[in-house]
């Protein structure tokens, strides 16, 4: 058993770290399983020589992004905690960055993982940009974020969201109303997210003049789109010609996002993924930056990580080729 102290010059990056009801430091405790007492201003962690060194890793990790304003919450601990433990550690200074965009309620949005930020990197300096990862990676409302900065900065004239009309797994059948309220329950994700950077009013303005446009993928066909920004979401539900088709409507000014996650697939068992053979084809083109986002990098609730994890390792399992029996002869 050994014992080392961390030490906070400052009382209210403590209190961040801490957490409500001491949380955060709970959380560090059974992960590593040590143990952290507080003494004033400093933190004495005992245990085993290997996880304590982890420990003050992550403590200390944590004070420096305190220190730098950001909000310790149940997300950033568990994420530290994985880099600290993945020898990563080095990436923390890396996790303050700067702000995509302000929400119509003043909230500041962040990349909050090292696999965003790259994301988002890749989004600035690339023209054409596809983010694949599971399910809570941040990957369509980050696009979305970059596509309001952009609009507000008036480097584009239009934002333009897309998606396949493809049920998941379900027939929804018979659907009333117009064309338009037919189509709006695919789409429902990116008018949330729209609302929320926005303000439903002010995107019902931009909206109206066309200035916004929410719309299924087939009303791409056709189109030249220059000066604009735009974002395939859910792409894993595309065909091979439906991808082709809206890659070649970028036009001049333009950047394009292409979302989705290739372990959730819809399509009929006799259709190849546009998404997955776009990730093919354009390896290695120039100006196509390709990110894959991984189970590190959800943002949700933490049982969403263990049950992609999960899947995971159940797919990987069912892929090994099972044994041969040897038949006894006759």
């Amino acid at each position: 058993m050994i014992e080392r102290i961390v030490n906070s010059d400052r009382v209210e990056d403590l209190i961040a770290v801490f957490g409500s009801f001491d949380e955060n430091i709970k959380r560090i405790e059974d992960a590593l399983g040590v143990s952290i007492v507080n003494r004033g201003t400093d933190l004495r962690v005992s245990g085993e020589e290997e996880p304590v060194d982890k420990a003050v890793r992550t403590l200390e990790g944590l004070l420096a992004l305190a220190a730098k304003g950001e909000v310790i919450d149940e997300q950033r601990v568990r994420y530290l905690i994985t880099l600290v433990q993945e020898g990563n550690d080095d990436y923390v200074s890396q996790m303050a960055k700067d702000v995509v965009c302000i929400t119509a309620k003043g909230k500041p949005i962040k990349a909050k993982t090292v696999g965003q930020q790259q994301y988002m990197k890749a989004i600035s300096k690339h023209t054409v940009t596809l983010g694949v990862g599971p399910a809570g990676t941040g990957k369509t409302y980050l696009a979305v974020a970059a596509a309001v900065a952009a609009f507000r900065a008036r480097t584009v004239n239009r934002i333009i969201l897309t998606r396949p009309a493809v049920e998941a797994g379900e027939r929804l059948g018979f659907l009333p109303g117009d064309l338009q309220n037919k189509v709006d329950p695919y789409l429902r994700p990116l008018y949330d997210a729209l609302y929320e950077m926005l303000g439903a009013e002010t995107f019902q303005k931009y909206q109206e003049r066309g200035s916004i446009e929410v719309a299924p993928l087939a009303y791409m066909r056709g189109r030249t789109l220059d000066d604009s920004f735009i974002i395939l979401d859910e792409a894993q539900n595309t065909t091979r010609e439906q991808m082709k088709m809206f890659l070649t409507r970028l036009g001049f000014g333009s950047k394009i996002v292409i979302t989705g996650d290739v372990t959730q697939i819809d399509l009929p068992s006799d259709k190849t993924s546009g998404l997955k053979d776009a990730i093919r084809v354009l390896e290695g083109v120039k100006d196509i930056a390709i990110c894959k986002l991984t189970s590190a990098d959800v943002v949700r609730h933490a049982l969403v990580q263990d049950i992609i994890n999960a899947y995971e390792r159940a797919d990987k399992k069912a892929e090994q080729p099972k044994p041969v029996k040897n038949q006894k002869r006759k």
